[in-house]
């Protein structure tokens, strides 16, 4: 059985001020999965996606990202292996659609010609055409601008990719439009997803499990189906009734 991809063992994190936003976590992600992570504000889901990528240190506990202890990873390359979506896309408004595709390219050095290769195939992706590709940010909708930063973090062909309510700030045509292209790029890359989002149906419609959080915790992690039929307890009960 191979190892799985990411694995969190009792991680916690208090930050200044006493406020306990991970209490004692524990998550094992294996390959090629879709995991949504939902539950109310504040109670830890994107402080939990930032330890992935070392955007936030845990106080204690430990994780192993692709099998390596995440203290092992020196962050630059840790956040290079890991493509990152947030919301409102977080493009460079000085730089083209092109460019911005290509920042983690050029930093890594690759050559100009395979740059443009790989972004003719995001660009594929993402329904972009050519020409769209020497606009710059500030002309793009919001679809259109979340459409790039979701090829911008897939540019490296990373085995992990992690989202911060990616679809949070669009209207509701567009976002589920785009949850029925994520879908879709998940299915066709095979890459590991994980995604926090305050919305029940997108969890329980993209994930291929769900994770349920309160108060800095993991209370349930299961198959959507299951937690819909077999939820943990009256809590978990309450939350999902609304979808």
């Amino acid at each position: 059985m191979n190892d799985p991809l990411i694995q969190i063992k009792n991680i916690s994190k208090t930050f200044e001020g006493g406020k306990l936003a991970l209490d004692n976590v524990s998550l094992s992600v294996s390959q090629g999965g879709f995991i949504t992570i939902i539950g109310p504000s504040g109670c830890g889901k994107t402080t939990l996606l930032r330890t992935i990528n070392r955007m936030t240190d845990f106080d204690s506990g430990s994780m192993k990202i692709m099998d390596k202890e995440i203290a092992l990873w020196d962050r630059p390359l840790l956040r290079r292996n890991i493509g990152y979506v947030i919301q409102n896309a977080g493009l460079f408004p000085h730089l083209t659609v092109r460019e911005n595709i290509q920042f983690v390219m050029s930093i890594s050095g690759m050559d100009k010609e395979l740059r443009e290769v790989r972004t003719l195939e995001l660009a594929a992706m993402i329904e972009f055409n050519k020409a769209q590709l020497d606009e710059y940010p500030d002309n793009l909708s919001g679809g259109q601008q979340q459409r790039v930063g979701i090829a911008r973090a897939l540019t490296m062909k990373p085995q992990i990719v992690i989202m911060d309510e990616p679809l949070g700030s669009l209207d509701n045509i567009t976002r589920r439009k785009l949850q029925a292209e994520l879908k879709q790029i998940h299915a066709d890359s095979g890459t590991t997803m994980l995604m926090v989002t305050h919305d029940l149906k997108e969890a329980f419609s993209l994930g291929t499990e769900v994770v349920i959080m309160n108060n800095g915790k993991i209370l349930q992690k299961d198959k959507p189906e299951v937690i819909l039929k077999q939820p943990a307890d009256e809590w978990i009960r309450e939350f999902v009734s609304a979808f």
